[in-house]
């Protein structure tokens, strides 16, 4: 009798280590297959939700759209995700999704950190506005690595509910000390110089200047020069009617499919013309047709 209760013990113990093998394999393939689909998604930049993610809705968002694209081309994800997943353990939620989003976000940050490796860096500040209008504030660190390449690399990008230069630079040092960087490394401030914050800007780079002396301040030089010749532009006459006639010329061939058909057709035979004389020469990127882009101030 005490035999054969030991025996039906032991059957029930390896019955379960089968079946706990087993859930933890299916789990795993969830898993791998919420991971690969959110990849692509952020590499694409596309959202993740819909606002109908029901079972009847024919357009459930981009992550369960692609998931199930996904399970129907590998049978062994297929068995195991979505309709197929025990309801304790889809691996779908918005939470779930949100969770591995973050872990890649935790992953790349100490790719950079470690690429850094505790060296001197440079900081670009500028403004960033959502569809929510919500004032934010991105960061960029700038840095030359280890093979001494110069290296961009987006840092963080932080709600601001209030823009005074003391509340910018707190923000500052809050995302530097969050990975455990001193501001005494910073060698570098770089602002947009048409930024809506232009009075903040003004007092946060002095004030890390006041901490930090060798955090020098190099202007975009580039992008304030850019403005400069648009604005002298305007009070050219004869540049300020150029642009004014392209303006117009756009405005009549973008307006009409076959006004375009026709440029594209007499631009063709014009080619055509110098290519038969060697003037010009064909291949990849030359010669190739772009979109009309209409003239106008950047900021």
């Amino acid at each position: 009798m005490m035999l054969d209760l030991m025996n039906q013990a032991q059957s029930i113990l390896t019955s379960l280590d089968k079946q706990s093998g087993k859930i933890k394999s299916e789990h795993r393939v969830r898993l791998n297959a919420s991971i690969d689909v959110i990849r692509y998604l952020m590499k694409e930049g596309m959202p993740f939700w819909s606002h109908d993610e029901s079972i009847t809705s024919t357009r459930r968002g981009h992550f369960l759209d692609h998931l199930k694209w996904y399970a129907d081309r590998k049978k062994d994800v297929k068995n195991v995700v979505l309709e197929k997943a025990p309801k304790y353990n889809i691996m779908t939620s918005p939470e779930i999704q949100k969770d591995i989003v973050n872990s890649y976000a935790k992953e790349t940050m100490k790719a950079i950190i470690e690429d850094l490796n505790g060296d001197f860096f440079g900081i670009l500040v500028d403004e960033s506005k959502d569809v929510s209008h919500k004032e934010q504030m991105a960061l960029v660190m700038r840095y030359v690595n280890k093979e001494g390449e110069l290296i961009e690399r987006f840092f963080g990008l932080v709600h601001v509910k209030a823009t005074t230069t003391h509340a910018l630079q707190k923000i500052i040092y809050f995302l530097l000390l969050q990975h455990l960087l001193s501001s005494s490394l910073i060698r570098r401030q770089g602002y947009n110089g048409a930024s809506n914050m232009q009075g903040e800007i003004n007092g946060l780079k002095t004030l890390i200047l006041k901490d930090n002396p060798l955090a020098y301040c190099i202007h975009c030089f580039d992008h304030q020069l850019q403005l400069t010749l648009v604005a002298v532009a305007k009070k050219h006459h004869e540049i300020n009617k150029f642009f004014d006639i392209l303006a117009n010329v756009l405005n009549v061939v973008g307006g009409s499919y076959k006004c375009r058909e026709m440029l594209r057709d007499d631009q063709a035979e014009k080619l055509d013309e110098l290519l038969v004389l060697g003037e010009v020469h064909t291949g990849s990127g030359l010669n190739q047709e772009l979109g009309l882009q209409r003239p106008g101030d950047t900021r």
